[in-house]
């Protein structure tokens, strides 16, 4: 296939999954991460593996001049995966930490995307996917910041197809719902790192969350989760087919509460999304 491909967020996951799989199916994948030991680990597992940190735009330059360098000024595709979960009740989030949950989740991504726009205008070809979420269709409590940045993406991208449309540019979103990966202890652990737990008004509820991560079983999962193979399909098929879809659904829940947006009103679906995330109170 020899067609090219730079992938954000390669460490673990779907990332790491699609890297290794798009590889082995022919394309020359260009897999970044964040640390320079997973990017150590990446390259000796035989992927070509480059520091990548959506947070800082010298990085991002840097790593684009590494992509085009390796494949003398042109790329097929761009696979925006690398993100995070900010979870807390929105007014326990100080302005600084969305702030980093958007230059991450959004900004990062903007910023890397506009310096290979130009790259597949030349080619008069190119694929951008946006692995976006369930939680840019819906909202739930206490994902507010996670939902502002996928929401946002999904405005930005649905602008940006609009904006390419007749240059052989497409622009496809994939939503996953519950799939197996280090999202939710890296979740946790942010979490920990900037939610003030003692003076919030959801003190209890953060108690019982805790209380509830620290003694999980990690053999217990959603039965709903997915593997990353389910979004590998996606991928592939936004890369391969001729009229990429815009948007791609992944796993149950996607499906379900997508059909409930478009169907069931506002207040009726504050219901059950509130029924669905338990009965947290202050």
């Amino acid at each position: 296939m020899n067609k090219s491909i730079l992938i954000t967020g390669c460490s673990t996951g779907i990332g790491y999954y699609v890297a290794k799989h798009l590889s082995q199916r022919g394309y020359q994948v260009f897999a970044t991460a964040r640390k320079a030991e997973d990017v150590a680990r990446l390259n000796n597992e035989g992927l070509n593996s480059f520091q990548l940190d959506l947070d800082n735009s010298e990085s991002i330059q840097l790593a684009t001049d590494w992509v085009l360098e390796q494949t003398h000024g042109k790329l097929f595709a761009l696979f925006n995966n690398g993100a995070y979960g900010q979870p807390g009740a929105i007014e326990d989030l100080s302005r600084e930490v969305l702030r980093e949950q958007l230059e991450t989740n959004l900004l990062g991504w903007h910023e890397l995307t506009c310096k290979l726009l130009p790259v597949m205008r030349r080619q008069g070809e190119g694929r951008i996917i946006q692995n976006s979420s369930v939680l840019g269709l819906i909202t739930m409590k206490f994902r507010g910041a996670y939902n502002t940045s996928k929401f946002a993406l999904e405005g930005y991208s649905d602008t940006l197809r609009q904006e390419l449309d007749g240059t052989g540019i497409y622009v496809s979103l994939i939503e996953p719902g519950p799939v197996r990966s280090e999202f939710r202890a890296n979740a946790y652990a942010k979490f920990q790192a900037n939610i003030n737990i003692e003076n919030s008004p959801f003190r209890r509820t953060y108690e019982g969350v805790v209380s509830r991560l620290s003694n999980a079983d990690p053999q217990k999962e959603d039965p709903f989760t997915l593997g990353p193979e389910a979004v590998l399909k996606r991928v592939i098929h936004a890369l391969e087919s001729k009229r990429p879809q815009p948007r791609y659904y992944v796993t149950t829940p996607t499906y379900l509460l997508g059909w409930l947006k478009r169907f069931v009103s506002t207040r009726v679906l504050d219901r059950i999304l509130i029924r669905a995330s338990g009965s947290e109170n202050s």
